[in-house]
């Protein structure tokens, strides 16, 4: 049994069980506790469960109880670890954790073989002290709310890409918005606000006009028109658009000192050049 030393104690159950031996108790059921809004307890047997395995192991189970409020057909996703004090370290002995599907008709899951009797009963391993020890679990129950996405990945051979002069400049007020555009068989606008963040710089902003979710890698830049170069850039990748988030991009893409410096080339005749491209988008459909 893969097995490890953690020094944290288990998050969700732990019982001490005095005369470990000495009673001569086949099976050890302990109370009920509660994890991820179900009951459970767990089922030892200190002489082995004699289904599985011989004499030579401790056996351990984690069961889940109380489930005749659940419906029909019900099942319950948990990954669960057990647990054993060792009290020479105070250290915990613990199982991986394993994910294992519980339901009407298998409601136990464990460890026949958890740890040997030989290794048990040896004083000097710590784990038995005057016949007594120490057993936990911990239970993390895996809720069915994960989304199955269907990822379709457009890789354009050729990446869209589009310019816009926008006139008149220093004459903006508030937001310049671009007319939609189509990339990837998905409806775009550029968002452009020249007074932002205090006035102190110019804002740029990649808007998806639909309401599905989309993941998209794109470049925006302003063109030094002066030099024919796309002096200032900005590259995001894999970014998510969904409808409550469908902007994406700079809110200071660049200083509006810098943007008005004619030396620059940013600003010619009022006006200025912006650059997009669009290389990857991938559509998510969800059910």
């Amino acid at each position: 049994l893969p097995t490890e030393t953690r020094e944290a104690s288990p998050a969700n159950f732990l019982i001490k069980i005095e005369s470990f031996y000495k009673c001569g108790i086949h099976k050890y059921e302990t109370k009920e506790f509660a994890a991820g809004e179900y009951k459970w307890r767990l089922i030892i047997y200190p002489n082995g469960d004699d289904n599985i395995v011989g004499k030579e192991y401790i056996s351990v189970y984690l069961a889940m109880v109380d489930t005749s409020s659940l419906p029909a057909n019900w099942e319950v996703n948990a990954v669960f670890s057990i647990f054993l004090l060792n009290h020479n370290s105070g250290n915990y002995l613990s199982s991986l954790g394993r994910t294992r599907r519980f339901q009407g008709v298998k409601s136990e899951w464990g460890f026949p073989n958890f740890i040997s009797k030989k290794i048990m009963s040896d004083p000097s391993n710590g784990y038995l002290f005057r016949d007594s020890c120490v057993f936990g679990a911990e239970v993390f129950v895996i809720k069915r709310e994960a989304v199955i996405e269907y990822l379709c990945l457009k890789n354009f051979d050729i990446p869209y890409k589009r310019d816009w002069l926008i006139s008149n400049f220093s004459k903006l007020e508030d937001v310049w918005e671009s007319n939609e555009f189509s990339a990837g068989g998905h409806k775009w606008k550029i968002r452009l606000n020249p007074k932002a963040n205090g006035r102190k710089h110019v804002a740029i902003f990649l808007h998806n006009v639909g309401s599905e979710i989309v993941k998209a890698s794109f470049t925006i830049c302003i063109k030094d028109q002066l030099n024919d170069s796309e002096h200032e850039k900005q590259t995001t990748t894999n970014h998510w658009f969904t409808s409550t988030s469908p902007n994406w991009g700079w809110p200071t893409f660049m200083e509006i000192a810098t943007m008005n410096d004619p030396k620059k080339g940013f600003i010619v005749n009022d006006s200025c050049l912006l650059h997009i491209e669009i290389s990857c988008i991938e559509d998510v459909a969800q059910y």
